[in-house]
């Protein structure tokens, strides 16, 4: 195999790597808390020596997450949350302590707030916050504290990152902060509201367009090469 085709293949990979990414962008426009996803290429370029010309190399194994802030749908459910600005809420799993930005929560049968999934949510200091059962109005104020019948009785944490760039998505909405958390001092809660994705499906859907055409002339590429290699290698054996 030759350079040209080295290079190609290298190329046709970090294109499908993208359009992974993509589809499963699109597949998550609508999913509360998503954070869209793209691919960081990079280019690797080896000296073949003093005759030769250099060979570059294509790499997509980085994914970026786009940390845009998405738009806030109004609900009116009394445990729908949504942060404004930095910051994430916590959550506690069987893997351990996860960030997201999915806000939809319920107490459960013993009191604790929990997510859809069943996994409790985590106040300032990193224990499971509690919701009193049998009170009338529960309130939650801008930097989480909730209230049962105007009594304050916990507060939902809110938390960054140390290091933004080593944060690892564990899945669509919950990711782990390999560097550890802090206190997020200048997010803001609300509730009643839902964050939405902040996938653009019309960004992304042409995005995907590019992609498939780009890597359909990669492939028209590889065919040809590959024809004309069968061909040499024919009239050779002649």
């Amino acid at each position: 195999m030759d350079n040209a085709t080295y290079t190609a293949l290298t190329r046709q990979s970090g294109l499908l790597s993208e359009m992974q990414s993509l589809a499963n962008n699109i597949a998550n426009a609508s999913t509360t808390g998503y954070r869209a996803e793209g691919v960081v290429f990079a280019e690797y370029v080896a000296n073949l020596g003093a005759d030769a010309p250099s060979l570059s190399m294509a790499s997509a194994e980085v994914r970026q997450t786009v940390q845009s802030q998405g738009g806030l749908a109004q609900t009116g459910g009394t445990f729908d949350l949504a942060i404004e600005g930095d910051g994430f809420f916590m959550v506690q799993t069987p893997q351990g302590d996860r960030l997201t930005r999915a806000g939809q929560f319920t107490p459960n049968e013993n009191g604790d707030l929990v997510t859809m999934d069943g996994f409790p949510v985590l106040d300032g200091g990193g224990a499971p916050v509690f919701v009193p059962q049998g009170t009338r109005s529960i309130g939650i104020a801008a930097d989480g504290t909730i209230s049962a019948d105007g009594q304050p009785v916990g507060q939902v944490g809110m938390f960054v990152p140390v290091d933004p760039l080593n944060v690892r998505r564990e899945d669509g909405v919950r990711f782990v902060a390999e560097g550890g958390v802090e206190p997020a001092l200048d997010a803001r809660m609300v509730q009643g509201f839902l964050e939405q994705s902040n996938v653009n499906p019309v960004l992304e859907i042409t995005r995907m367009i590019e992609v498939q055409r780009a890597y359909e002339l990669g492939q028209n590429f590889l065919d040809n090469e590959d024809q004309r290699i069968r061909t040499v290698i024919r009239d050779l054996s002649k």
